[in-house]
């Protein structure tokens, strides 16, 4: 009969030349496996010990590996095999249900598809704006989800995260590449406090291009050929577009705007929602003359939305980079026909480079040459923060509605001007930049 294995005889034991067994007498079924110094696929394995449990289910001899010595000492193999070994007398086999837990750990549950929802639900729609998340959605279905689909998230390595950010930014988009750097760092780091996984492989990996201000302000050549190009292209960007430079708003405010937002009335009001602007403030914009016309010339769409610009009536309108394309080749045709018409080298004609968001800054802009305050200039932006800080913020509660309205009716007086102006010299270098 096999004596029973103590601690202190079980760190006595040396590995031998060949594979042993040795019965443990006091618990019967039990093994002590001891593995010699060996190979296996080329490379050489060191001697090891570990436990296992040798019993019959169905007629069959099967055997259980409990674990590695010494992570399972003598005592925890001797619960461990009691365990299994009732398993068997319950008519159960300890071998299968092991591999049946195996494969339902790693079914779906650490898949990095299942989690980004996770992520999306638990996180990112809780924590963020509507048009926060909204983006960061479309990073994960553009950038992640493609590359991730079919992966467990222990398996993503640093080395992934930055050939993902490098191959952004190699396709010229720099600004996107720090955007998904911000967004990956926080959804490891988010697995991390939600147990998922130990460790982040973002970590120690920086943002993959400095963030750079950007200063675009477009000439008045440059807001004609705007303008023109927005009547070529019609329905509904072209619209978006002149709103966009005459009142100074955001891309998404403009473009989701709500015809119950508008009072067209002589008050001359738009209400921007606090849901809806990007500092979580409401904010009243003063419709100058030529945005009130604009707004009141627009067809009436169908749909509970009541949306004020929208193909569908339910949804607002999106594809901002493929209408931006558009917009840039009807701005170089104007622009050639008028310098066909002046008899100059239509080679020599290109339109520079420029973003939707530079409409805001050219108006923002545009509002200070013609001498209104830089306070009153953001409060026609809604910037939370600017020249009034401090105490005085905080009590300052007047929204320079008298002013807004004198600023920007005196914006879109000079656009206006600048829109009836003749024929302007040639403008430069056309490039799309996508938004």
């Amino acid at each position: 009969m096999a004596k029973a294995l103590t601690a202190k005889a079980i760190e006595a034991m040396k590995p031998a030349s060949v594979r042993r067994e040795i019965p443990d007498g006091g618990m019967p079924s039990l093994y002590l496996v001891i593995q010699p110094k060996r190979e296996r696929d080329g490379k050489e394995l060191p001697p090891s010990m570990s436990w296992a449990v040798r019993y019959r289910f169905d007629g069959k001899p099967k055997k259980l590996t409990i674990g590695a010595y010494p992570a399972f000492g003598l005592a925890d193999a001797r619960k461990a095999a009691g365990v299994a070994l009732r398993a068997v007398s319950e008519g159960r086999d300890p071998t299968a249900e092991k591999k049946l837990a195996k494969e339902e750990r790693a079914s779906d549950q650490d898949d990095v598809d299942k989690i980004l929802d996770d992520f999306l639900a638990r996180h990112v729609d809780v924590k963020n704006r509507e048009s926060s998340a909204k983006e960061s959605r479309r990073l994960i279905d553009v950038e992640l989800r493609p590359r991730w689909k079919e992966r467990k998230i222990q398996t993503i390595t640093r080395r992934e995260i930055i050939n993902l950010l490098d191959e952004i930014v190699d396709r010229g988009a720099a600004t996107t590449a720090n955007r998904v750097h911000a967004l990956v760092r926080k959804f490891f780091n988010w697995a991390i406090e939600r147990d998922i996984i130990s460790a982040s492989p973002v970590a120690n990996v920086k943002a993959p291009s400095p963030e750079i201000s950007r200063d675009r302000v477009l000439s008045h050549d440059e807001i004609r050929l705007v303008w023109k190009a927005s009547e070529k292209i019609g329905w509904p960007f072209g619209p978006m577009l002149k709103l966009l430079l005459l009142t100074g708003q955001r891309r998404d405010e403009v473009a989701a705007a709500a015809r119950p937002e508008f009072d067209l009335s002589e008050k001359a009001l738009w209400t921007i929602p606090k849901e809806r602007a990007k500092n979580g403030v409401a904010h009243a914009v003063p419709l100058a003359p030529a945005a009130l016309d604009l707004i009141k010339a627009l067809p009436v769409v169908d749909g509970k939305a009541k949306l004020l610009l929208s193909t569908t009536g339910e949804t607002p309108i999106s594809g901002f980079s493929r209408a931006k394309e558009s917009l840039d080749a009807a701005m170089l045709e104007i622009a050639r026909e008028e310098a066909s018409e002046r008899g100059d080298d239509l080679e020599d004609v290109t339109v520079s480079p420029w973003r939707l968001h530079d409409l805001r800054r050219t108006c923002a802009s545009g509002m200070a040459s013609l001498g209104q305050p830089v306070h009153v200039v953001e409060a026609v932006l809604n910037h939370k923060s600017g020249t009034i800080k401090g105490v005085a913020a905080v009590y300052n509660r007047y929204d320079y509605a008298d002013e807004k309205r004198r600023a920007l009716c005196a914006w879109a007086s000079l656009v206006e001007s600048i829109t009836r102006e003749g024929q302007p010299g040639n403008v430069v270098s056309i490039k799309a930049v996508a938004q």
